[in-house]
């Protein structure tokens, strides 16, 4: 007989994102799905607007990679293979057992051993970022854009396009999960927690004003959090 009592606990540990699109949105797709637009924006299955995983896993891997390196943990290179498992001596001794997980070979540093490299999985599962509105609810905006010749400085010939964007100006919300495994890194909530805060925009045309966003009720730690000192790296 089961008992429901004796089962183990759910250790995964779940933030909540709400990302508030201030400005248009651009997240180019593969096909045309019926647009006009030469670079149809990105939907799901049920024709609701989102903002990829995979494009905000990328982001918020650059952004802490930044941090850390900032605080002093060795960090190792991507996205080459060779670079993001180097040998033991090329690995800073304050880190040689640090950097080492039971069951894989190699040395992995902190990112990696929560985003994962070509050895090590992900520890974290990050969801995408979905707007609740149906496609009918949002009308379709298009955005005239131009190639420009780099070395003339001046726009080509014939080379007019069309973007498709989210509507400009209104506080669209996509709602998403970023998931703790329970096999983290101690350090993995602070340092996602506090690299959110440094993502301001996503998707393409972020020069040009698309993108741009703000986060809503965003968790916070508090600042005698003991999760904040496992940020700091060994001393020398």
């Amino acid at each position: 007989m089961i008992t429901l009592a004796n089962l183990p606990q759910n250790q995964i540990t779940t933030i909540k994102l709400t990302a508030v699109i201030d400005t248009a949105l651009c997240v180019g797709a593969g096909g045309s799905d019926g647009s006009l637009a030469d670079k149809p924006i990105v939907r799901n299955a049920k024709g609701q607007l989102i903002i990829p995983a995979s494009q905000l896993k990328g982001r918020l891997r650059h952004e802490c990679e930044k941090l850390a390196r900032g605080l002093g943990w060795e960090i190792f290179d991507s996205p080459k293979a060779e670079t993001l498992t180097p040998k033991q001596e090329q690995v800073d001794s304050r880190f040689l057992d640090e950097y080492q997980i039971q069951g894989y070979k190699g040395y992995h540093c902190l990112i990696s051993q929560i985003f994962g490299n070509p050895v090590l999985p992900s520890r974290i599962v990050v969801d995408d970022l979905i707007c609740p509105l149906e496609r009918d609810d949002l009308p379709e905006v298009l955005r005239p854009g131009v190639t420009i010749n780099r070395r003339r400085h001046t726009a080509e010939d014939n080379k007019l396009y069309f973007l498709e964007t989210s509507p400009a100006n209104n506080q669209l919300e996509f709602i998403g999960h970023i998931h703790l495994l329970p096999d983290c890194p101690t350090q993995t909530k602070p340092l996602i927690l506090a690299s959110l805060r440094h993502i301001h925009a996503l998707g393409g045309s972020k020069s040009a004003g698309l993108g741009w966003l703000s986060w809503k009720d965003l968790q916070t730690l508090p600042q005698d959090d003991q999760a904040w000192e496992t940020l700091l790296p060994k001393p020398n």
